[in-house]
């Protein structure tokens, strides 16, 4: 049976995210902003975490990690590239390990580009990844530490996994990424009604993440450097895709 997952908006416009085994009563949670929303998530719903799941270093995804062991005791997951960096861990992952999580096999991730280190988590039996700031919706992170080259090749990973799959990331910058996108491709009759869509969304209040794999692939232009029709919209048919996302990265960074 696929895990619950809940959203947790959390400080200004980042996402943190509650997985949980009915069955067994563990509940995992992927990064921790700050304390308070996720603390009411759990007391609401009367859960106790079990484990704490780390993508990244920065500080608006850790936050929370040390009073949240405090508090619960939960077993910490991150990076083993980034433990130097990261609050203290009782489990360090690399890409290609399978760790029981909730009771469901999750698989682990190299994202690098955003950070150097970056982690994502795939839980193919809930048909759910968690790319914090890696893949995101309409969008990809900054490259603070890494290079393109490295960035497009964790996107190609994460491209790889079932079109089913639901994207879990790390912030609502959706309707942003999508005016960007807009600006490459505004042919593209996949993007035109998933603006119209996230328009409507955040008109009522709602989140726009999760998102389908699989609408990402159709309308994200950090997937489709590699696709002819959006390398002839950006002016690059010729191009490597690698130079072709750099390309969309600095014209995202000057958006």
């Amino acid at each position: 049976m696929p895990l619950e997952i809940i959203t947790i908006p959390c400080r200004t416009d980042n996402y943190a995210f509650l997985l949980h085994n009915a069955a067994t009563g563990q509940t995992a949670l992927v990064d921790a902003p700050e304390v308070p929303a996720i603390r009411a998530a759990l007391d609401q719903r009367g859960w106790t975490l079990t484990d704490i799941l780390i993508t990244h270093h920065h500080d608006d995804h850790i936050a929370g990690v040390d009073d949240l062991r405090g508090l619960y005791a939960p077993r910490v997951i991150g990076a083993a590239a980034d433990a130097y960096r990261l609050p203290r861990l009782d489990l360090t992952a690399t890409e290609g390990d399978q760790i029981s999580v909730c009771g469901e096999e999750m698989a682990v991730l190299d994202v690098s580009g955003h950070t150097v280190g970056h982690i994502a988590f795939h839980f193919p039996g809930t048909k759910a990844a968690f790319t914090a700031d890696s893949l995101m919706a309409m969008g990809c992170g900054r490259l603070f530490e890494g290079t393109p080259a490295q960035m497009w090749q964790s996107l190609q990973k994460l491209r790889a996994l079932p079109d089913d799959t639901l994207i879990y990331s790390g912030h609502e910058y959706t309707a942003s990424n999508a005016r960007f996108a807009a600006t490459i491709e505004p042919d593209n009759l996949d993007l035109v009604a998933r603006i119209a869509s996230i328009t409507a969304d955040r008109a009522a209040g709602r989140f726009t993440v999760p998102s389908l794999l699989g609408l990402e692939k159709r309308t994200n232009p950090f997937l489709r450097a590699d696709m002819p029709a959006f390398r002839a919209a950006i002016g690059m048919i010729d191009a490597d895709p690698a130079q072709v996302f750099a390309e969309t990265r600095r014209r995202k960074d000057k958006f």
